[in-house]
């Protein structure tokens, strides 16, 4: 079925989520992208992947008024993973570990920790 492959940043992204559980909102996912990935991503690359993980039925969104003083009105809108997108992120890792096992024995150290 064609766009259930996760590319990098989906995977990611979701991988994020599932760390931040209900702390999992547009800036924290990227920040946790940078500082676990050292890896820097504009806000609005994330949003626009997040979107694309939604139509995937991948992740599910819903607005937290709890914070909404503090931030002129607006809620935050927190991203949770769907069952759908455990399965991807499992079968993501299956397909990783596979190719890794599979290796041959190679004429210079691997470090498969």
């Amino acid at each position: 079925m064609k766009g259930t492959n996760l590319g990098e940043l989906e995977e990611l992204i979701l991988l994020s989520v599932a760390n931040l559980a209900e702390q999992a909102y547009g800036l924290a996912i990227r920040d946790f992208i940078k500082e676990r990935c050292a890896r820097s991503v504009s806000i609005s690359t994330v949003h626009a992947t997040i979107h694309r993980l939604e139509d995937k039925g991948y992740l599910t969104s819903r607005y937290d008024n709890s914070s909404a003083a503090e931030r002129g009105g607006r809620p935050k809108l927190i991203f949770n993973i769907s069952s759908a997108g455990r399965e991807a992120i499992r079968v993501a890792r299956d397909q990783r570990n596979n190719l890794w096992n599979t290796i041959p024995s190679l004429s210079f150290n691997i470090a498969l920790t």
